[in-house]
């Protein structure tokens, strides 16, 4: 028995079965969830035939999406690393699954390498001596125009990054939203969380820990 979407198989209002007149109609189908599990290193797409002969994509396995930086203005491609909140179902964080609305953890650094080019300012502490010798090795062969570095100086003279970003850039992870449907167009794009947003799932997540 086919999956369908049409109504006549619910109840009324007052817990009377409908009675049904007519068989299922192909225009009422429905599908059976794709279920996006992040696979780290593995990518399968799936082409579905729909109705008018359109198709859609069903992503199986994603590890990585396209992710804007709205007060930046830039996007940048990068891993998806976890899924850290969904407001529908815990279940889905447990097995990873990706889905439009939950809240991911992307890898920082291509918007890091983007920050450093656009203001010549390094985000992110470096810990280990190693890392700090290997920084300093690269600030020295490293050579930019006096141009740029006006450039990057009067850019940087009326700006102001979000404490709470800063800090995220220390661990090396971004907070960010899903915004498409992974089971529709095969991809896993979305935005980076800031402001009231931010704070808010930053509280949604620091609870549903706290229970644990």
């Amino acid at each position: 028995m086919g999956i369908s979407r049409s109504s006549s198989f619910k109840r009324r209002a007052t817990g009377a079965k409908k009675k049904l007149y007519r068989k299922k109609r192909k225009y009422e189908l429905g599908r059976p969830p794709a279920m996006t599990k992040l696979v780290t290193g593995e990518k399968r797409i799936r082409p579905v035939r729909v109705r008018g002969g359109h198709l859609k994509f069903r992503a199986l396995r994603l590890d990585t999406g396209n992710y804007s930086w709205g007060s930046e203005v830039t996007t940048r491609k990068t891993r998806i690393l976890s899924v850290v909140y969904n407001a529908s179902n815990n279940e889905l964080v447990r097995t990873n699954t990706l889905v439009k609305g939950c809240i991911v953890q992307v890898d920082a650094t291509p918007f890091r390498q983007w920050y450093e080019q656009r203001y010549g300012v390094k985000l992110g502490k470096t810990t280990t001596k190693k890392a700090k010798d290997a920084a300093a090795e690269e600030e020295k062969t490293k050579t930019v125009t006096r141009t740029t570095r006006r450039k990057q100086a009067k850019r940087l003279a009326d700006h102001e990054l979000d404490p709470a970003i800063a800090d995220q850039f220390n661990v090396g992870r971004l907070y960010a939203a899903v915004s498409s449907r992974p089971g529709q167009s095969g991809r896993c794009d979305g935005y980076i969380l800031e402001g009231k947003e931010l704070d808010f799932y930053l509280r949604k997540i620091s609870k549903k820990k706290g229970k644990q």
